[in-house]
């Protein structure tokens, strides 16, 4: 079945939105944790690389359902398939309470702080500017795909080529920065290797939110691998070279001392234009995360409500702009309800467990479909099944592990807040659709 939402989104959109939302802030504040737990040049270069390999094999296996089941929704549709409705619902309702409408949330209010780096703003001004730039970019969104697409294609550039001049300007920088392990720095240890590496796989975070508009890619069976696996690497290789840059200017007991390395090395490499660089970069990519926001998750409520799994309202599709226009309203109002409450950054750290559980979750169910779908066609089949999804799931169950010891008040936070949707589930089930399941076969229900 074809989805309500006109396929107009092409693989150079579909390709910023995924480096778009991956690269932001955290190349240029992350590096300071790394070399703080890691001693020496090659453990640093190589947490990065692995986070990346992990990332990428993820996007393979996304890549498979993508290509498979190219429906709005995207990750939604994967788990509504792989473990039914309840599945699907949970997920859902996960996303629009707390992960994405409190990411939206925080991103404003660090694009106000970033803002007044260059003009100082009182606190009523900062949440002023931050709820300006949700409704802004709420407004280009429900005016149109095309209108969201290019503002992520122009945003996405401009911080690559900033990005590019931090990193061009740090190899022509002619220093002796001293990179030899010095005597305070840590030595090597796996528990070291695995706090940098959950900072690292945090930074290459937002890869899935792609197929979130799988409805509305143009030949989405191609585009929406070539979108992740290009993509991806894009972001692995600018990281890659990021640290590279950084490594070449400062020394490692210098990185582990910088709360912004990305403009402690731009300033060494530019003057001081470079630190205004930085911030400029890191507003380019902040209003690039929100669009991406916007253009990508509501297409998640209006996946669930075509399903009979949230309000009908979520459902519609705008006669003139042909957006799911309520989802993007209805995102962007508790998005600003949560930064007026203060609640956002909590909410956000109790998400993340969350939302590393459903990409654990649609990788072993891309294997689940595998066996419970097999005539099911696929375009694409992840290169080197097993052994690659299980390499992403033992990384992920690591990471979901390491979450629960060091943050055991947030993990066991972001559980409840999943299971607080089982009762709001069967509840909707029993009032909506008292006598059958959700039905899959209609018209728009988020199917290819």
């Amino acid at each position: 079945m074809q989805s309500d939402l006109p396929r107009k989104l092409s693989l150079l959109d579909s390709l910023a939105i995924v480096v778009g939302i991956v690269i932001g802030g955290g190349i240029f504040l992350v590096p300071n944790l790394v070399a703080r737990n890691l001693g020496s040049q090659a453990s640093i270069l190589g947490v990065w690389l692995f986070a990346g390999v992990a990332s990428f094999f993820g996007a393979l296996a996304c890549a498979e359902l993508g290509a498979a089941l190219p429906a709005t929704g995207g990750q939604y549709v994967f788990l509504r398939e792989a473990y039914g409705p309840l599945g699907g619902f949970l997920y859902g309702w996960t996303m629009f309470v707390v992960a994405r409408t409190a990411q939206v949330s925080w991103m404003a209010v660090t694009l106000a702080l970033y803002v007044s780096y260059f003009v100082p703003l009182t606190p009523l001004a900062s949440k002023l500017l931050g709820i300006l730039a949700i409704l802004i970019l709420a407004t280009i969104n429900y005016r149109g795909v095309s209108g969201g697409a290019l503002v992520q294609k122009g945003f996405t550039f401009a911080k690559v080529l900033g990005l590019l001049i931090i990193i061009g300007g740090a190899f022509f920088f002619r220093g002796n920065p001293g990179t030899a392990v010095a005597a305070t720095m840590p030595q090597f240890s796996l528990s070291h290797f695995g706090v940098a590496l959950i900072a690292c796989l945090l930074a290459y975070d937002g890869w899935v939110q792609v197929t979130f508009v799988a409805g509305e890619i143009r030949d989405p069976k191609r585009n929406i691998l070539r979108a992740l696996a290009l993509g991806v690497g894009i972001c692995i290789a600018i990281y890659m070279s990021a640290n590279l840059a950084y490594l070449h200017v400062m020394s490692i007991p210098e990185i582990a001392a910088s709360d912004h390395v990305g403009a402690s090395a731009a300033e060494r490499v530019l003057g001081p234009a470079g630190g205004t660089l930085v911030a400029v970069i890191i507003l380019l990519s902040i209003i690039g995360t929100i669009n991406g926001c916007f253009l990508t998750s509501p297409r998640i409520y209006f996946a669930q409500a075509r399903d009979g799994l949230f309000f009908a309202k979520f459902a519609e599709v705008h006669p003139r702009f042909s957006t799911p226009a309520f989802s993007i309203v209805a995102q962007a109002v508790w998005a600003v309800i949560l930064l007026l409450s203060g609640t956002y950054e909590t909410l956000l750290d109790y998400a993340m467990f969350a939302l590393w559980i459903s990409y654990a979750l649609m990788v072993a169910g891309m294997m689940v479909l595998r066996r419970k779908q097999p005539q099911l066609e696929r375009p694409y089949r992840m290169w080197g099944y097993p052994v690659t999804p299980l390499l992403f799931l033992a990384v992920a169950g690591g990471f979901l592990v390491n979450t629960l010891i060091e943050k055991p008040g947030p993990s066991f936070a972001g559980l409840a807040l999943i299971a607080t949707g089982v009762p709001v589930y069967f509840v909707w089930r029993k009032s909506s659709r008292p006598t059958a399941e959700p039905d899959m076969s209609r018209k728009g229900a988020g199917r290819a």
